[in-house]
């Protein structure tokens, strides 16, 4: 069952769960930095990339609204998975991108 409007909101604002974004983001940011330059988008990839690391915070708090509204997640909530938050982390910056 899909989180309510008040579940999402506070989720939103969980710092357990934006710390738990904060690191599937740079994880991918990691991935995305040892990518071949031949791969689409990488510069725009390398941009954002290079922003999450020296920006992790930011990064977390701008990329959590989004990626709780992924349909694992709302399905999950707080409880999701890390390999599930990590494929919904990533799914949504490559939307974002």
């Amino acid at each position: 069952m899909a989180l309510t409007y008040a579940d999402s909101a506070a989720l939103m604002t969980d710092g357990p769960f934006i710390s738990r974004v904060k690191v599937a983001c740079l994880k991918y940011a990691d991935f995305i930095l040892n990518e071949a330059t031949s791969t689409t988008g990488h510069n725009t990839r390398i941009r954002w990339a290079h922003q999450a690391t020296s920006n992790p915070d930011l990064t977390a708090q701008q990329t959590t609204p989004p990626v709780v509204m992924d349909a694992a997640v709302q399905t999950n909530g707080s409880t999701i998975t890390d390999a599930d938050l990590q494929v919904a982390v990533e799914t949504t910056i490559n939307k974002l991108m």
